[in-house]
């Protein structure tokens, strides 16, 4: 039987998502606390891996269970085992053939930009000083609906098939706590994408490249052209898509 793990993480403390030699991670501190509540070694499957010290406040995860399980009670029994900055919303059952990974359909992200210095919230947005043009990081923003190869801004060496991505939303607002904020969905996102399109936007904003300089940067498809990656603690994993319902 299949299960989903509907969570979130404050990814501060930890290595990212995935399971990684001499690094604290999400899957390893989940897998090692359920498999002491099942009595069986069980191995959970993310919908995605982030990166160190990025955030999730939606995540969905899947393990397989060879006889029905109290969902209930091991949910309150795992959110008791597992540190405060991880938290299980709930555990479901679904079909065999759902997968956390390859069911889902879209993925949003949002990064998070503190214009004031805080100490309070260092660990959850990025502190960026100075003006930036949001109009031109929005005009940005609409450029990337026009491509679907960004290796410009994918990490190098990686395993990745295809460098392609279909982009459904892209903008910069200003959220209730002044805060701006970017908004991307897409269908896949590359190993430190959206982080290399926020470092690049930057850019724009600050009036050191212009919109055709982002356009050759994406056709050139070399990361080097790009700007250098935002920092992590702004990022956020916030939605999950699948072509069935969840909750």
């Amino acid at each position: 039987m299949r299960y989903f793990i509907h969570l979130a993480y404050k990814g501060t403390k930890y290595h990212g998502w995935q399971i990684q030699p001499n690094a604290i991670t999400i899957q390893e501190i989940l897998q090692k606390n359920l498999s002491i509540l099942l009595k069986k070694d069980t191995e959970i499957i993310g919908a995605g891996r982030t990166d160190t010290g990025v955030h999730a406040s939606f995540f969905i995860a899947h393990f397989n269970s060879i006889g029905e399980i109290d969902t209930n009670k091991i949910c309150l029994a795992l959110n008791r085992m597992i540190p405060n900055d991880i938290v299980i919303y709930s555990i479901f059952k679904v079909s065999e053939d759902a997968h956390s990974r390859f069911s889902a359909i879209s993925r949003t992200y949002k990064y998070y930009i503190s214009k004031i210095k805080n100490p309070f919230t260092l660990e959850t947005s990025s502190y960026v000083w100075g003006t930036l043009d949001i109009e031109m990081m929005n005009e940005a923003s609409k450029i990337l609906f026009e491509y679907i190869d960004f290796t410009s801004f994918s990490k190098l060496h990686t395993d990745t098939a295809t460098n392609n991505c279909t982009i459904t939303k892209a903008e910069w607002n200003i959220d209730e706590n002044q805060k701006l904020v970017f908004t991307i969905s897409a269908d896949r996102f590359l190993r430190n994408m959206v982080r290399a399109i926020v470092g690049t936007m930057l850019e724009i904003g600050r009036g050191k490249i212009s919109l055709d300089d982002f356009r050759a940067i994406i056709e050139s498809k070399d990361r080097s052209k790009a700007g250098m990656s935002a920092s992590p603690e702004g990022l956020f994993l916030v939605d999950i898509q699948y072509n069935f319902p969840l909750l």
